[in-house]
């Protein structure tokens, strides 16, 4: 059977290249899954977790936004951060939680409200991925 290869690139860094059977993503459209010789497609994924499957185990990678790009076996994201769940710290994911929810408890005249919303969003994301 083919595989699917993934690659998964951030500005600043290839986070993974591998030949996988299964990817499963969060696009902002809903959750979605990818087989080999699945149909070309291009979506826009959000905050959260990826997870696919090599040699019958599955393995998470952390997503922040982004796109997926499918077409001829290959599975490129493109985001705009990500991080394998053995490399994401959670100590500092459970700080960056912190400061995001006190910054939304009691917001002071000069806080960018979505901006904390969505630090929060990725602390969060990064916690549950590091803990799968």
């Amino acid at each position: 059977m083919e595989g699917l290869r993934l690659d998964i690139v951030t500005p600043d860094k290839v986070v993974l290249q591998a030949d996988v059977e299964y990817v499963g993503a969060s696009g902002v459209d809903g959750q979605f899954g990818l087989l080999p010789s699945h149909a070309a497609m291009l979506s826009a994924l959000k905050i959260g977790d990826l997870y696919y499957r090599q040699g019958g185990t599955t393995k998470w990678v952390f997503v922040s936004g982004g796109f997926a790009q499918i077409a001829d076996n290959k599975v490129t994201i493109l985001a705009e951060a990500a991080e394998l769940a053995s490399d994401i710290d959670v100590d500092r994911a459970e700080q960056a939680k912190a400061r995001a929810e006190q910054r939304l408890s009691d917001p002071k005249p000069d806080t960018d409200v979505h901006r904390a919303e969505l630090a929060l969003t990725r602390a969060i994301a990064r916690i549950r991925v590091a803990r799968r």
